[in-house]
């Protein structure tokens, strides 16, 4: 899943980064509203990070302007204006949640967590198709009960395919959620990574290229039925 982060203050940027980059997202850093209202515009992100107090352009102005142009992206605010007023405005104005500065990371994670799951529909931090089970919050996957031994890139194409399960994405687009804009992409290496997820389906007792489809020409799908291991 790949998250922006809007924030200002590096130090506290660098620590929420790197701390959402090891439990599993992409992120990409913008340290004032114009770059963030850019980004924001240009990529399907899974959750928006907001600053309420930013540079060139204050957060509320870049969440009125995203909805305004149709961007419906969950955005989780960060304020450290804590006033009754101020957190209706910043819901008023289109944000999903917000945090209150200061704030514990474990609270911000769930928070984005809870978001990601809640735009794809998913209430829980526990999904389950036929035999294949994916807990999100601790980042692994599990058949029959085994765990599967995943790479974080494995888990999370994984965790992208099975949470729209049936859709197909392209390369392209998988290579888009799975690294950020300062990293080389090569799309190639997507199927690098759906190889070595199906040999580990396999392995498990699942038909990984039935699990995983390739539809040709268009790019990768999950397939649920076949999750049921039928």
């Amino acid at each position: 899943m790949r998250i922006l982060l809007v924030e200002d203050t590096a130090p506290l940027a660098r620590t929420i980064a790197q701390g959402l980059g090891e439990e599993g997202f992409t992120v990409d850093v913008a340290a004032n509203g114009e770059d963030g209202l850019h980004l924001a515009s240009e990529i399907a992100f899974d959750a928006i990070v907001l600053d309420r107090m930013l540079p060139r352009l204050d957060g509320l102005s870049v969440l009125r302007e995203l909805r305004r142009r149709g961007v419906r992206t969950p955005v989780l605010l960060l304020t450290a204006l804590g006033e009754l007023h101020d957190r209706v405005a910043g819901l008023d104005g289109g944000a999903d949640d917000y945090c209150v500065k200061p704030f514990a990371f474990e609270e911000l994670l769930a928070r984005v967590r809870a978001l990601v799951r809640r735009s794809r529909g998913q209430a829980r931090n526990e999904l389950v198709l036929g035999r294949l089970r994916l807990d999100l919050a601790a980042r692994v996957a599990a058949v029959d009960g085994a765990p599967l031994d995943l790479t974080a890139r494995e888990f999370a194409l994984l965790e992208l395919l099975a949470l729209d399960a049936g859709r197909t994405f392209s390369r392209t687009a998988i290579a888009e959620k799975l690294y950020d804009e300062e990293t080389d992409r090569d799309s190639n290496v997507i199927d690098v990574f759906v190889a070595r997820l199906r040999r580990k389906l396999d392995a498990a007792g699942l038909p990984g290229s039935e699990v995983v489809r390739t539809q040709r020409g268009a790019g990768y799908r999950l397939d649920p039925a076949a999750a049921e291991g039928r």
